[in-house]
């Protein structure tokens, strides 16, 4: 059994079941560059705290970069009885240099270290979501320009509201992605201070420069107090919290996509490449991908939910309940990669049918509260105007008749303030276009706003 960092301490070696027990290697594993980096970055600072020599930092480091190599080549393999990422390079380092590598710890502490080498993962993997939300936000952007001017029934309660265009649609989910990446962008800026040089919970003895650090590991600023450092996890949640409501909008989109491509809506189609069919039965054609990113949205909201639980009544400074936290992050984030990347394959192949949209904008009194603003424009307060609209709807439906086929002989019958101008207000098209205020479905203010979506995305990918 190989001997603990700590074994000095202790009377007895750590039982098998207790070394299986607390080992974390299995999940932290893939902090092993972030740990070897920031390895590297100590080791140049051991060198200007005069600590290690310009041969031992040169031969530290040479060290590190070979473990890297050979983790990378998979020549390298971590062994549990070592317990997590850190004590297994350390344990690596010192059977190839020697005495050396048992001076890389100076000062330093695992507390100050896996809380450095977790911020700087963050900082990667909020990075690589923010790439994947603006490739699919390009996908919706080219979605909704080639369907302007494609009407659809827009919904309020599932219920038919008023026309939109599909594109204006498409593009309010562009507008919830672009929160996305500002929630990710700050939780990237939260991770970003460094707690190197933190120790365990007081700080370090040694001349070690943290600003030094913060500029070689690439952080922007450093941790204030010691005891913060070390036990500070909100940058875990901010991690958390945005990839849940980045799953909750994938998971809104996703619904829409399968009762749009369901038989009764059939407004839109899937690729067969992203549906899966039926064991039994022989015609279904399953949007498995939109219900599997629905039901993920539950896993990352629990992953959410175990971190603030684990951190709930924490004294300070470091817990080993924080070991936990890694397992949740690591899932949470995976999740919504995988989810994203499959997104913006499966909505690059949606099928608009835009036959049966126009069919669909046809019934469900669509227009009836533009009906109601002509009556306010002709000088009838706005409720008397909505009551009388109300009754013009019941006597279409007793008649079995939408209201663009109403005539105007039947309207003057609720209001001798209907003209013939009235006609030029019933279809949906006309709806559509009235619509020109900011944020609105008119395919000017839908051009511009694709317009300005794009040059948002050059911007950001500049």
């Amino acid at each position: 059994m190989a001997a603990k960092p700590w074994s000095g301490r202790f009377a007895k070696a750590t039982a098998k079941s207790v070394e299986e027990f607390t080992a974390s290697i299995d999940v932290d594993k893939r902090l092993y560059k972030e740990d070897i980096v920031q390895s590297m970055a100590y080791a140049r600072a051991l060198l200007k705290a005069k600590i290690l020599s310009p041969a031992e930092c040169k031969k530290t480091i040479k060290g590190l970069e070979e473990i890297l190599k050979g983790i990378d080549s998979k020549k390298i393999t971590f062994k549990k009885e070592y317990e997590d990422v850190h004590m297994n390079i350390e344990t690596i380092l010192i059977s190839k240099i020697g005495d050396t590598g048992k001076k890389l710890h100076t000062g330093r502490s695992r507390n100050d270290q896996v809380a450095t080498d977790l911020r700087m993962y963050l900082k990667w993997r909020a990075i690589e979501i923010i790439s994947l939300i603006t490739n699919l936000q390009s996908v919706i952007i080219d979605l909704a320009e080639a369907n302007i001017n494609q009407i659809m029934p827009g919904y309020t309660h599932l219920q038919r509201a008023q026309p939109v265009s599909f594109a204006h649609y498409l593009m309010a989910y562009y507008e919830m992605l672009e929160r996305d990446k500002g929630r990710f962008t700050r939780a990237h800026q939260n991770a970003d201070s460094l707690p190197l040089g933190s120790g365990a919970l007081a700080g370090t003895f040694f001349p070690i420069d943290r600003k030094f650090l913060a500029k070689e590991l690439g952080f922007s600023k450093i941790c204030q107090n010691s005891i913060d450092a070390v036990s500070d996890r909100d940058f875990v949640l901010d991690s958390a919290y945005a990839a849940s409501v980045l799953m909750m909008h994938l998971s809104r989109l996703s619904e829409e996509l399968v009762i749009f491509s369901s038989f009764e809506f059939d407004f839109i189609e899937i690729s067969d490449d992203f549906c899966t069919g039926s064991s039994l039965m022989p015609q279904k054609k399953n949007p498995d991908v939109a219900e599997l990113t629905r039901g993920k949205t539950g896993r990352v909201y629990g992953e959410l939910m175990s971190l603030l639980t684990l951190l709930k009544a924490q004294p300070l400074a470091y817990n080993r309940d924080m070991q936990e936290d890694k397992e949740a992050i690591f899932d949470a984030l995976d999740t919504v990669s995988a989810c994203l990347s499959v997104y913006i394959e499966m909505m690059r192949e949606i099928k608009v049918n835009k036959a049966v949209m126009e069919k669909a904008i046809k019934k469900g009194f669509l227009t009836a509260t533009d009906l109601v603003y002509y009556l306010v424009n002709k000088g009838i307060p706005f409720r008397d105007a909505h009551h009388i609209i109300g009754k013009i709807v019941a006597y279409c439906e007793d008649s079995n008749m939408e209201l663009e086929y109403i005539s105007l002989t039947e309207l003057k019958k609720f209001s001798d303030k209907f003209g013939y101008d009235v006609q030029r207000i019933l279809s949906c098209e006309a709806s559509v276009n009235a619509k020109t205020v900011i944020g609105g479905t008119s395919p000017e203010r839908i051009k511009e706003a694709v317009k300005h979506a794009r040059a948002n995305l050059l911007h950001a990918q500049a």
